[in-house]
């Protein structure tokens, strides 16, 4: 019998771990190829591992709530199946401290008495056990080790480079519980005025939140931390756009089996406007501003459970308005079916979100990190407006809406934030509908 490891695979752009939510699979149970092992979630997607080969599950390195980066062994499944067999050890080399893991024979008879337990308060991947034995870290000393994952969880670089400290003498460790206070964590944002004194009453229902709902709270304070909010607001004549899908909509259903909305027609002129203002399509690491090629526009869904989900057209300025339909249609559908794939929600260069379908006027959105503007579309309303014709200004009833534009003072100033939302506003009111399907 052949030993596989399956590995948690590539989960999209940017993304280095994931959170595990479900094993499907049991020690000792039977699995098919290409039958689900296990679910994991990234930053908003749920995805499923399943097993390339068929076998018998046979060993687990990992728990639910264990986070795992990508390539890491998260099992061992026995198989009939030829493979090109690797040494199963549920470790990642790492190339500056490949050497701080290395099993001896020595090691193995010196550590077998060493017993490492989670308690309440510190919580141990198996992963972390194992570097720990293997390495002869006693409990007392792992303890005390700093954490830098989750709540103050020890992670596996963390336990790597203290063991690559102590073989060279600089290893020194603080009480876990201050490293809990006073640490600021990638994966958990501080939590700033907190409300206090807050008195449960009859009746009262506590509810908690699910995981979207947690990593969306961690991601907007960690946007309104990272980046300071700056709006512009911009209101726009949209009768002939009214006019003009309420004409076509229906052979546009018939022709291309797709139902068209406004939201595409206006991320049509919103690339337009980018390609104006390209500094509005960029990234800020540091004092280093990253001037994005592709324009790959994320568009904000509401799903069925309340939360959202900004699913990423990529390179939507080679679409044309049919093709941008399409995507929109398909994204935003798969969206709500939890059908995406994690590739989808990753790489977006500018966000539009669309607050009109709740009814909304306008309104202040946060940016989707780590872009530097969002625009919200708000609802399209008959407002009294005054016309002017050749004959003087005259009362019409028009289609009329806000467009709000946030974006990031520190790269984004207040002309090119207000003059790339007055453009896009321009072309809406120039539409003509000549040669866009």
């Amino acid at each position: 019998m052949a030993r596989y490891e399956l590995r948690l695979p590539k989960l999209g752009e940017g993304v280095i771990e994931a959170t595990i939510t479900a094993w499907n699979k049991n020690i000792g149970d039977t699995i098919e190829e290409d039958e689900t092992v296990l679910e994991v979630a990234t930053d908003k997607v749920d995805s499923e591992v399943p097993s390339e080969v068929p076998g018998v599950l046979v060993e687990r390195f990992f728990e639910v709530d264990d986070v795992v980066k990508i390539g890491e062994v998260i099992a061992i499944i026995e198989t009939d199946q030829a493979i090109e067999e690797e040494p199963v050890t549920g470790i990642i080399k790492n190339p500056e401290l490949e050497e701080t893991v290395t099993e001896t024979s020595e090691n193995k008879v010196e550590n077998q008495d060493i017993t490492i337990s989670s308690s309440p308060e510190r919580f141990y991947s198996p992963l972390v056990k194992t570097i720990a034995k293997t390495e002869g870290i006693s409990q007392q000393e792992l303890d005390q080790i700093q954490g830098t994952g989750k709540n103050g969880r020890v992670t596996k670089d963390d336990i790597l480079k203290y063991v690559a400290d102590k073989k060279s003498g600089k290893a020194a460790t603080q009480p876990a519980t201050q490293t809990v206070e006073k640490q600021s964590f990638a994966h958990e944002p501080e939590v700033v005025n907190q409300p206090k004194g807050i008195v449960l009453e009859n009746g009262d229902e506590v509810i908690e939140m699910d995981r979207m709902r947690k990593l969306i709270a961690e991601h907007m304070v960690q946007s309104k931390h990272v980046s300071p909010h700056v709006q512009s607001f911009v209101e726009a004549d949209v009768t002939k756009i009214v006019n003009w899908r309420n004409q076509i909509k229906d052979e546009f259903l018939r022709k291309e089996g797709e139902k068209i909305t406004f939201t595409p027609i206006f991320i049509y002129y919103i690339i337009k406007a980018i390609k104006n203002y390209p500094m509005i399509n960029v990234q800020l690491d540091g004092t280093k501003i990253i001037k994005k090629k592709h324009i790959n526009i994320g568009m904000a869904v509401a799903l069925p459970s309340g939360n959202l989900i900004v699913p990423v057209i990529k390179d939507a300025d080679r679409l044309s308005l049919t093709g941008l339909t399409k995507a929109v249609n398909d994204l935003a559908k798969r969206a709500r079916e939890n059908k995406l794939k994690p590739d989808e929600i990753t790489g977006g260069t500018y966000t539009v979100t669309n607050i009109g379908t709740f009814g909304n006027i306008a309104g202040s959105a946060i940016i989707n990190q780590p872009q530097v503007a969002i625009m919200a579309l708000g609802a399209i309303r008959k407002m009294p407006s005054v016309i002017e014709t050749p004959d003087g200004d005259m009362i019409g009833i028009r289609q009329k809406m806000i467009l709000s534009h946030s974006y990031d003072h520190r790269v984004v100033d207040g002309m090119l934030g207000g003059l790339f939302a007055k453009r896009v506003a321009e072309y809406l009111e120039s539409f003509t509908g000549d040669n866009l399907l």
